[in-house]
């Protein structure tokens, strides 16, 4: 008998279990099916026998597979809809079958197959178990969707569609403003077993799936009273603001409890973005991690004292931690090891193919894991082997290359068909030249070389990030030895291929890293160098003409650089003693801002333990020793052992390595310099003013329109975010001691996010009057409307972040008395900036964006630093190549965000210069000690 699936056209079937004992389950009618279990090559579990003469339509194995994963939602939504109609779903009747259908919510009895309709705990969490009571009471009161309907011939009670469902909830809050995000908070509630579908065969679906409370499945029908519809009022938008916050996590679990083959691309987008991000997963591939995307499953446990599997079993499963703890028992020796959130267990039995070496007991109740299973962990291995090229030098990996398959997703289109991996610096860059760079002289120049190279991602991450394992003066040594290759038994077309190759390679280096190559007098040094040889060669070889021209773009650019750094020579910069931000020292209107470089002078005061001071003028890049060693010569200290200190305004004490750089410009918001020796450190004490707000500019934020405030701080920050390089976010993520390069452009422009967020605290803090403090707190709000209009998303988060500081969030009355609008408004802004999911939802939201944008910085300095500590820059002697395309990755927004210049339609113009000089020196108080102590005075705590 062949293989396939079948529907009946006429007649009858019955459907046995093949037992001893033959029982009939149930009788297929017309346009029933079955069969299909053939999509996972399980046998047979039942007997299916005709009862009349019968004609069917049967669909072979192969085709149908085809089919099904063409149509992998539509199939599997006809094929439920079908089991349904004909009693073959949870509602039919036979023996062991609930004819009411209002069986509690059940667990699967085995979670080697979870089932994403179930409920994931025992019962629900009171949080939940509040709001879902709530909803219930707010969907009854409004007589809207809960109704009683006939499902397969039977009555069930108070049910409603996912799609009315999730049209109430988006009516409810402007905050939620997606139909898949109410779909998300809706899931929330069914795996919490709040909700169910009817028939429990479906997770929540945003369809014409019919679903219900728990408390109508046991057959409630008293309507609730006024003072429930009331309670339940008074909640919502708590309520809602939790749901949002919990909705992407529980869409997460219901796609991580789908079987493989149901898991859209979109699903495996979203769980392969959080599995980046997941530490035990850390050493693994990008590629790896996408078809472990495909295969990994969530099991959650509600019961402490659980056994996951016992010391001797069978490695069957691999099992990360995302929730609770288990202990590790092994037996003879009891407890020897607690295994929290974050760590795995169970890989080395798989591996080595042995029993497991301990039992594992849940510490603790509604523990989650995620789950690889032995079959699919070795298959992926395999693969991953077979598809990966080692190149070899004397016995040595010199070079992994890994196949780019049909489905991984690149960031760049590419014809390669090998992505790098790991190598040695010099076998990466000599592979980039040869195999990335046309040496036949048949690209082109100008436009059509940087299009033709903008597409191969290889290229682009190695320019961004080679400093980290191949510094410029042996890039560049490197690259002098392939330009002048030895001329003796090589043929013409050899050498000129690899000139070509040189002078591609250091224009598109040129043109995309810019100013740091020509700061540096080796990577000048050759550039001259190799322009005159272009010049002899292309005589020498009647050759080169279009790789002269160019190397002649290049020298161009190099020589506007240089007459534009001599006509800022000995530019001077200030930092203002009473916690203003750094500025020009000079007079001038300072309306251009201008790149600090490491050149340039700064001003700043150096304080010791007795509140005396000395003021000193070094430049940007001296280092902390440096610094350190003129003010205890400034203030006759005489020690040997002396330490350069940060004492902030709430009395933490930073102490700065000796080789560190750019310190006047890495400061805190009101923090300050101290020189101390080392025994004296515990003695050293911020100064008065330090606990008071920050010298700003006077004026009454009301004076100003709240628009004119919003574009005037968005071409402020804009000229900031201009004057931040790529190379800041590695020297500031790496340590800028590792590379002896400032990070300055990136301190101010990070001191501005801290200083527009503790800005909004003060401002409301320091409002003594209700109404003037509801009015300030309302603009905030405004404000921030603005800013994300402009495009401004660093102030954007900046003002909600302050506006959510517990200082501000704690003045009930003052919020009780906004309006509505105003708080559904700042409800959504909360969204937007939520952490969970790894800022999810900003990142969607971003990601829709054209530039020019503001981004939030702080992230992406969270994603620098995540993918470095999380990533092995060296793996076995080799550049771990995977870990500086992450890199790369994140340097390329900052690009993409600056690749249009701004241009914002200005407001009309009332106030200009005030307005300017307000929002480029604001008021800051940055204690957080202080700001809660100033918002308890205002409004204290009720007893």
């Amino acid at each position: 008998m062949k293989c396939g699936n079948r529907w009946c056209k006429a007649r009858k079937y019955k459907v046995k279990q093949c037992e001893e004992t033959t029982v009939t389950l149930c009788t297929l009618g017309v346009g029933a099916t079955f069969g299909e279990s053939i999509l996972q090559d399980l046998p047979r579990d039942t007997t299916v026998v005709t009862q009349t003469n019968c004609e069917l339509l049967r669909v072979e194995q192969q085709d149908f597979k085809l089919i099904w994963e063409k149509n992998r939602e539509l199939m599997n939504d006809l094929v439920s809809n079908c089991k349904l109609k004909n009693g073959f779903g949870s509602g039919m009747s036979g023996k062991g079958m609930n004819h009411s259908g209002s069986s509690t919510p059940r667990r699967s009895l085995s979670p080697d197959q979870p089932n994403p309709a179930e409920p994931i705990t025992d019962q629900p969490s009171q949080a939940i178990g509040r709001i879902g009571w709530a909803l219930r009471i707010l969907l009854l009161s409004q007589n809207t969707c809960l109704k009683d309907r006939k499902v397969s011939g039977r009555l069930v009670r108070r049910c409603a569609p996912g799609t009315e469902l999730v049209e109430w909830l988006m009516n409810l809050s402007p905050g939620i403003h997606s139909r898949p995000q109410a779909a998300g908070m809706w899931q929330a509630l069914l795996e919490e077993g709040v909700i169910s579908h009817v028939s429990k065969e479906q997770p929540f679906k945003d369809k014409c799936f019919l679903y219900r409370f728990w408390q109508d499945e046991e057959g409630a029908t008293a309507l609730p009273p006024s003072e429930d519809i009331a309670t339940a009022e008074d909640q919502l938008m708590e309520n809602l603001g939790t749901l949002v916050n919990r909705g992407p996590d529980a869409y997460l679990r219901m796609i991580l409890r789908k079987q493989g083959h149901e898991r859209t691309a979109d699903d495996l987008e979203i769980i392969y973005e959080e599995l980046l991000h997941i530490r035990a997963l850390s050493h693994l591939s990008n590629s790896v991690k996408r078809e472990i995307a495909s295969v990994i499953v969530f099991e959650a446990h509600p019961k402490a004292g659980t056994v996951l599997f016992h010391q001797g079993d069978e490695g069957r499963s691999w099992y990360i931690i995302v929730r609770g703890s288990v202990d590790v028992v092994i037996h003879g020796k009891g407890t020897v090891n607690t295994l929290h959130e974050g760590d795995d267990f169970g890989k080395l039995a798989l591996i080595n193919d042995a029993p497991r070496a301990a039992t594992i007991v849940l510490r603790e109740n509604n523990c989650h894991f995620l789950r690889v299973d032995k079959e699919n962990f070795n298959r992926i291995l395999r693969d991953v082997e077979a598809n990966t090229v080692r190149l070899k030098e004397h016995g040595k990996d010199v070079l992994i290359l890994e196949k780019i398959t049909s489905n991984t997703k690149q960031v760049f289109s590419s014809h390669f068909k090998y992505t790098v991996m790991a190598g040695t610096p010099q076998k990466m860059l000599e592979h980039l030249l040869e195999t990335r760079l046309d040496g036949r002289g048949t690209m082109g120049g100008g436009d059509n070389f940087i299009i033709a190279t903008a597409q191969d991602p290889f290229l682009d991450d190695f320019l961004l990030t080679h400093i980290v394992f191949l510094p410029t003066h042996q890039l560049v040594e490197e690259l002098d030895k392939y330009y002048n290759i030895d001329y003796s038994n090589q043929d013409k077309e050899f050498i000129l291929a690899c000139k070509r190759r040189v002078i591609q390679f250091v224009y598109r280096w040129v043109t995309t890293i810019r100013h740091p190559v020509f700061e540096d007098d080796i990577a000048v040094e050759f550039l001259e160098d190799l322009a005159h040889g272009l010049e002899n060669d292309s005589t020498q070889f009647n050759s080169l003409q279009e790789e002269a021209s160019l190397m002649h773009h290049v020298m161009s650019q190099l020589r506007r650089y240089q007459e534009d750094r001599k006509a800022h020579e000995g530019q001077k910069w200030k930092l203002p003693p009473l916690g203003q931000p750094i500025s020009l020292f000079s007079t001038g209107d300072d309306t251009n801002r201008t790149i600090i470089m490491p050149q340039d002078d700064i001003i700043f005061r150096v304080y010791c333990a007795d509140h005396t001071y000395c003021t000193l003028r070094l430049p940007i890049d001296s280092t902390a020793e440096t610094i350190k060693l003129v003010a205890a010569d400034k203030l006759k200290i005489r020690e040997d052992e002396l330490l350069l200190v940060e004492v902030k305004s709430n009395g933490e004490r930073m102490v700065f390595r000796d080789d560190d750089i750019s310190i006047p410009t890495a400061l805190t918001i009101n923090g300050r310099i101290f020189v101390s020796p080392k025994e004296h450190l515990d003695a050293l004490t911020c100064l008065n003013e330090q606990e008071e707000a920050t010298q700003g500019i006077e004026g009454d934020i009301e004076m100003f329109g709240t628009k004119e405030l919003a574009y005037y701080m968005t071409l402020f920050d804009w000229e900031l975010f201009w004057c931040v390089h790529e190379y800041e976010l590695l020297y500031h993520t790496f340590g800028r001691h590792h590379f002896g390069q400032i990070t300055a452009n990136l301190d101010v422009f990070l001191r501005r996010f801290n200083e527009i967020q503790f800005w909004v605290v003060t401002e409301i803090c320091m409002m003594s009057s209700l109404s003037k403090r509801v009015a300030v707190l309302r603009k905030f709000i405004k404000l921030a409307a603005y800013c994300r209009e402009f495009q401004n998303l660093n102030a954007f988060c900046a003002i909600v972040m302050g506006l959510s500081n517990v200082a501000v969030s704690r003045l009930s009355n003052t919020w009780d008395k906004l309006p509505s609008k105003f708080r559904k408004l700042f409800t959504e802004f909360e969204s937007m900036i939520d952490p969970s999911r790894n800022h999810r939802a900003y990142r969607v939201s971003v990601g829709k964006l054209q530039p020019p944008v503001v981004p939030f910085m702080p992230l992406l300095l969270k994603d620098m630093t995540f993918t470095h500590e999380g990533n092995k820059t060296s793996l076995d002697g080799l550049v771990n190549f995977e870990k500086m395309h992450m890199l790369a990755q994140t340097m390329r927004t900052i690009r993409f965000c600056r690749s249009r210049h701004l241009v914002l339609d200005p407001p009309s113009p009332k106030s200009e210069g005030e307005v300017k000089s307000y929002i480029s020196c604001l008021r800051v108080i940055d204690n957080q000690r202080i700001l809660t102590s100033m918002s308890q005075k205002l409004e204290p705590r009720r007893s």
